[in-house]
């Protein structure tokens, strides 16, 4: 498929996602929402596929939603805001639920829905310049994207009500202090750390990813029986599956494990 807002390529089963309106600071817009949802689909369906990095092209990871576009829309708005985020949920919700694991390299400023494809990472690695607030309430706008469901889980009602009605913005340093992200590297190293961490994850084994990614999805959810109960199961499925199986031989024969379909 050929894409106008995003690039798409598979690089040694990682899928690369790279964000590319530059022009328009890598803001969101009906197109770029539908195509990220397309990608995210691609991503949990396409077997090659093991690991995910999405990074964006220029100095803003992405500024969110793009207020010009919905100026433009004038009495269709409302309607227009409905087509953005539905294509833009659906792909957080495959990002979030997919079983291989998803690496973000923040190289610039995540605001609003851009900080929301940070939120749904597994693992986040920043630039030292980037930056990083959520910025609705400034325009007068509700937050989506799943930031009111990712940022009470990593961060406590506390410090979201303050990135929500302050529109503070966090430096990496600060982002890092406050667990919303993994990392922060200097900006000329970001993007190899980040390729070299998703070429690792990618080497791991994507069922026994997908299911630990489905354990820590429903923690908030759950009661600690009913989570040791899935935890009994997961471990179960683990030890009979090819993965668990080869993980055990490669401990023994002191080697590194070979996944099925890592190669």
């Amino acid at each position: 498929m050929k894409y106008e807002t995003i690039k798409f390529e598979i690089l040694e089963h990682v899928a690369c996602i790279t964000l590319n309106r530059e022009e328009a600071a890598n803001a969101l817009n009906l197109k770029m929402a539908e195509e990220l949802m397309e990608a995210a689909i691609r991503c949990d369906t396409d077997e090659q596929i093991r690991a995910v990095l999405i990074t964006a092209r220029g100095k803003m990871f992405c500024a969110g939603g793009d207020l010009k576009v919905f100026s433009e829309a004038e009495s269709e708005v409302g309607k227009l805001a409905k087509q953005i985020t539905t294509s833009l949920h659906a792909a957080i919700s495959r990002f979030a639920r997919m079983a291989p694991p998803l690496v973000v390299a923040a190289n610039g400023t995540a605001a609003g829905g851009g900080l929301s494809l940070v939120l749904v990472a597994d693992m986040v690695l920043a630039a030292r310049s980037a930056k990083f607030t959520l910025a609705y309430t400034r325009a007068g706008l509700v937050p989506d994207g799943s930031s009111t469901y990712f940022l009470p889980r990593l961060i406590g009602l506390r410090r979201t009500r303050e990135l929500i009605f302050s529109n503070r913005v966090l430096t990496a340093e600060e982002a890092l202090d406050w667990q919303l992200i993994n990392r922060v590297l200097d900006d000329d190293q970001l993007q190899d750390e980040a390729e070299r961490l998703a070429k690792t994850l990618s080497e791991g084994p994507l069922q026994t990813h997908g299911m630990i990614k489905q354990l820590l999805s429903d923690t908030f959810s759950s009661e600690l029986e009913s989570q040791m109960e899935a935890e009994s199961r997961g471990l179960a499925t683990a030890l009979s599956g090819d993965e668990g199986q080869e993980g055990i031989r490669a401990f023994l024969e002191k080697r590194k494990p070979r996944f099925p379909g890592s190669e």
